[in-house]
This record gives C-alpha cells, sequence and structure tokens, in this order.
C-alpha cells in the first residue's frame, strides 16, 4: 500500500482524527485516506498483516447479498447505509449486474464520503448520495433525494455493512436497526454484517484494543447477539455466518483464513 498519498482533503475535513471509513478504505488498497488513518491501519496489521482479508471479505458478502436480491428476489431498490468511500465495486454496480433497472441511494454521514460519493456515485435515475444517520430514520426516509429515486411502496434492500458495530449497547444496537423497519413495506430485506467475537486470538484481541481506542468505538459482539439485531425480520439462510462462508457459489468448504471469522454476514426479511 503507497503511504506517499498527498492529504488533499475537501474543506472542512478534519484530518487529525482517524475515520473507520478511511481506514478501511486503506485496507482495500483505496486512496481516499490520511496520514491518521494509515497510523491506525498499520499498527492494526503490524499486529496481525492478514487484517485487509477482513474488509475484502466484507466486500464479498456484500455482493452476493445484492446480487441474490436483485436477481432472485425480485428486489431492486437499495439504500446502502453507512455506505463508506466509493470502491471499486459498488451497490449499484452489483445490483444492475443481476438487474440493469436497479436504484440505489447511498447514506453517509461522515463530510469527505459525501464529497467524494457525490462526486463518483451520483448518476441521474440510477444512483445518488444523501447525507443521513442510522440513528435518524425519519431523516433518510423523507429525504427529497431519497424520494425523487426510489418507491417506497415497493420492497427495498437496504445494506448496513459494518455500521451497527460502532452502535455502542448503551445505544442499544437492536432498537436502531428495528427503527428502520416501520419505513420497509413488506417484501423489503435487511443485510447486515458486523465484527464477530471469535475470542481465541490474542493478537486479534491487541488489534480491537487499537480499533476501539483509535476510531473511538468497535464492537465485536457474538453471533446470538447479532442475530438478535434482527428481531422482528425472518431470517434466511445461512443464518449468521462468516462473510466467506456466506453464500458462496459454490460448497461452503473452509474459511480462506482463520481471520475471516471476524466478520459475519446476515440477511432478514420483512414479512
Amino acid at each position: 500500500m503507497d503511504h506517499d498519498v498527498p492529504e488533499n482533503a475537501p474543506p472542512g475535513i478534519d484530518t487529525s482524527t482517524p475515520s473507520f471509513a478511511r481506514v478501511y478504505d486503506y485496507f482495500l488498497g483505496g486512496k481516499d485516506n490520511f496520514a491518521v488513518d494509515r497510523e491506525v491501519a498499520d499498527m492494526v496489521m503490524g499486529l496481525v498483516p492478514e487484517a485487509p482479508v477482513v474488509a475484502q471479505g466484507n466486500r464479498v458478502a456484500i455482493e452476493r447479498a445484492v446480487t441474490y436480491l436483485a436477481g432472485e428476489a425480485g428486489v431492486t431498490q437499495f439504500i446502502d447505509i453507512g455506505s463508506g468511500l466509493p470502491t471499486s465495486s459498488n451497490v449499484h454496480q452489483f445490483a444492475r449486474a443481476a438487474a440493469p433497472g436497479s436504484r440505489v441511494v447511498y447514506v453517509d454521514n461522515d463530510p469527505i464520503v459525501l464529497a467524494h460519493g457525490r462526486a463518483l456515485l451520483t448518476e441521474t435515475g440510477v444512483a445518488t448520495f444523501i447525507q443521513g444517520d442510522l440513528h435518524e430514520p425519519e431523516k433518510i426516509f423523507n429525504d427529497p433525494a431519497l424520494d425523487g429515486l426510489l418507491d417506497l411502496g415497493r420492497p427495498v434492500g437496504v445494506i448496513l455493512a459494518a455500521i451497527v458495530h460502532h452502535v455502542p449497547d448503551e445505544r442499544d444496537p437492536g432498537s436502531v436497526v428495528r427503527g428502520l423497519l416501520p419505513f420497509l413495506p413488506p417484501g423489503s430485506h435487511v443485510m447486515l454484517t458486523h465484527l464477530h467475537d471469535a475470542g481465541d486470538d490474542p493478537r486479534v484481541e491487541e488489534a480491537k484494543h487499537i480499533l476501539q481506542s483509535g476510531l473511538g468505538g468497535s464492537y465485536f459482539r457474538h453471533s446470538s447477539e447479532i442475530e438478535g439485531f434482527m428481531d422482528g425480520l425472518t431470517i434466511l439462510e445461512p443464518g449468521v455466518a462468516h462473510v466467506t462462508a456466506w453464500r458462496p457459489d459454490g460448497p461452503a468448504g473452509p474459511l480462506e483464513h482463520p481471520l475471516h471469522s471476524q466478520m459475519v454476514a446476515v440477511l432478514g426479511r420483512k414479512d
């Protein structure tokens, strides 16, 4: 990964504080990150050199879920909440490869994500990027840009990738997820990925500490707790599963890498 990335931040962007979206971008080999983000990422990779495989596995699970929803479930409208920085492959590209008429609204509250997302992902009649917060669903679903692109009378696929694990216990992440459901018509789906507490690798334990101290909160939780966040939805097979083992094209087989156990995926349907 290239450390000589110019520190060209849009006006108003704080480059003195690390951002999970930018650390994640660095793990994926992106360029939209700053020295402070790379410092946190490098500390994690100093302990666990394979850490980027978690971010890569997360993208694999998103692609599989969106492809299934657009191609088999007939869901061609998506809302990606906490979308993060654009990558080489994004939700609208996955969706339109499976169903060409698909439309996507990206949502984030990070100013640098908004700046890059609006510049790179906005496409008339296909995708738009709005400012919003997972904790304020009414503002997301009442945004005029969302209303102009999506029909909330038809099923929607909501993507919550690597965002709920930033909600602390005292804010009740389960209620945060359930707060989205009244806005979704029957037949809608929610896909969630979350850091998983596998609990048996001391290197990973130290990496957790770095993430939690450097980024202000990244909570690793047990699969039963993550499953509970989906209350009110019918969880589809295979339930809560490690990202690389979640609906692979062929037999799941063994995990490609032990660190893939640090991120799980789950998909639920509103009946």
